[in-house]
């Protein structure tokens, strides 16, 4: 039987959910693909991977979708991750650079920025990493991922998206799912949402192996995300989609 190719992204939040998909029972099923967010949505739309854990901004693209098991990349309020960045008060801020390798998260912040932050800078589309350089004066930047900790040492002022959805809505967040456009064998679900959970259950483990001296991974993992794909975070989800639709 051939493999399910699933889409995987290679920043450090992703740890704890690749952790059993990396190991017996399931290794031998599946063919992981790793790239940034956006791009393993492309690959999900170009019919490239089965399934991938993709920005969730991109659902209401796609023509059929199904969500796969119960996990995801969300938080309950400050992600630390995902952030506005920026050298001046966000009232002061006259353009801002939008990270290229995320959907949701872009999304999300143009809402803020329309409907919580009433302010209306001039947003400029990115295509590499060289963006992070005009982060300065007046020039603020959405910076998502590994990056984001980085960033977290050289700017003054870090707006969390996270948090600020939280500040709302009393809402959690989810900004990433697992998602295949065809309907996947149950019983493969299954094993895929057992081999999700098996890595929350070695958080020590995984932060002991991981080197990163830029943040607590302890705490980004137990603190700032939050993995169970439950009922408030589907509600979440809907209302998300319903906002950036209205646009």
């Amino acid at each position: 039987m051939s493999k399910i190719r699933v889409g995987i992204v290679n920043y450090l939040n992703t740890k704890p959910l690749l952790y059993g998909l990396e190991r017996q029972p399931i290794c031998d099923q599946v063919e992981l693909v790793g790239d940034y967010p956006s791009r393993v949505a492309e690959m999900l739309i170009h019919d490239e991977i089965d399934l991938g854990l993709i920005p969730v901004a991109v659902l209401p693209q796609l023509p059929e979708y199904h969500i796969a098991g119960n996990y995801c990349i969300g938080t309950e309020g400050e992600i630390a991750s995902v952030a506005l960045f920026s050298e001046v008060p966000m009232t002061e801020i006259k353009k801002v650079y939008l990270d290229y390798q995320s959907r949701t998260s872009v999304g999300l912040l143009k809402y803020l920025m329309k409907e919580y932050w009433g302010i209306n800078p001039e947003l400029v589309e990115t295509e590499n990493e060289n963006y992070r350089k005009e982060i300065k004066g007046t020039t603020a930047g959405l910076v998502i991922g590994d990056r984001a900790f980085e960033q977290r040492k050289i700017s003054t002022f870090i707006y969390d998206l996270g948090a600020e959805w939280r500040k709302i809505t009393g809402l959690p967040f989810v900004f990433a799912a697992w998602v295949s456009t065809k309907k996947l064998p149950d019983d493969f679900i299954q094993l895929f949402d057992q081999a999700n959970a098996l890595g929350l259950q070695h958080i020590d483990e995984i932060v002991t192996a991981t080197s990163f001296d830029l943040y607590d991974l302890k705490k980004y993992y137990s603190l700032h995300l939050s993995y169970r794909l439950d009922e408030a975070k589907r509600k979440a989800l809907e209302l998300f989609l319903n906002v950036i639709g209205d646009k």
